[in-house]
Parts: C-alpha cells; sequence; structure tokens
C-alpha cells in the first residue's frame, strides 16, 4: 500500500539538481502522522512546491537561452516551478477537502518537462490505496 503524503516530504525534478520538501497549508483540517495532510491540489508553485535549485531542461526558455549564448554548451539556469496541473494519480477513494489524497506514487509534471516525484512521504504511519 502507498503512503499518505504530507508536509515536508522529499520530492525530486528529473531536471532539478536539488531535493525540495513539499509544504502543505492545513486548510483541510486534516493531519497524517502529525503534519498536514496533502491532496492532488497541493501543486501550487512556491507556495507547495518550492525550487529544486539549478533546472537543465532545454525546454526552459532560460535554460535555452542560457545554453544557446554558451554556443551550445548546457547552461542550468535557476529553477522556477512551472506546475499548472495537479499531482496524478493520487487515492480517488480517500477524500481531503473534497480531493483525492496525495500518495508517494504521485507524480507532477512541470511545464518545462521535468517529472516531480516524491523520495519520501513525511510519514510512515498512514497508508492509502
Amino acid at each position: 500500500m502507498a503512503k499518505q503524503i504530507c508536509a515536508g516530504a522529499m520530492m525530486t525534478c528529473t531536471f532539478g539538481v536539488a531535493p525540495a520538501p513539499l509544504s502543505v497549508l492545513p486548510t483541510a483540517k486534516t493531519m497524517a502522522g502529525g503534519p498536514p495532510a496533502a491532496t492532488i491540489m497541493d501543486h501550487k508553485p512556491f507556495v507547495n512546491i518550492p525550487t529544486f535549485g539549478m533546472c537543465s531542461s532545454l525546454a526552459n526558455p532560460t535554460t535555452a537561452a542560457a545554453t544557446s549564448a554558451a554556443l551550445g554548451v548546457l547552461t542550468p539556469t535557476p529553477c522556477i516551478p512551472a506546475t499548472s496541473s495537479p499531482w496524478i494519480p493520487g487515492a480517488p477513494t480517500v477524500l481531503i477537502g473534497g480531493n483525492p489524497a496525495l500518495n508517494n506514487s504521485s507524480k507532477c509534471m512541470c511545464n518545462w518537462a521535468g517529472v516531480i516525484s516524491f523520495t519520501a512521504p513525511g510519514q510512515f504511519t498512514v497508508d492509502v490505496p
């Protein structure tokens, strides 16, 4: 069974260079092993998903411009998450504040072609399907 994701869960991006913790606002007033439980709607850049250090995706316009200026040598630029869609798939049978719960197998797509996934759920006691 999958683990419920909560505030402090560690994430990585396929084009980022550093892991980052998920931030979850306690608006649904539901806790998972202590910290606030996350839903698939906790995908907002800088509110929920912080920077992953530097971005090496050529789909990112700033990285593409820096790489072009360096005559084709890949030049990573600061990561600015661009996550406009919710996490998928989540746990549709478990609702938190009317939204599906977020589990550790969910992914979030960045507009710059990165895939954000979890490396640690933030808690290890609450399971979700």
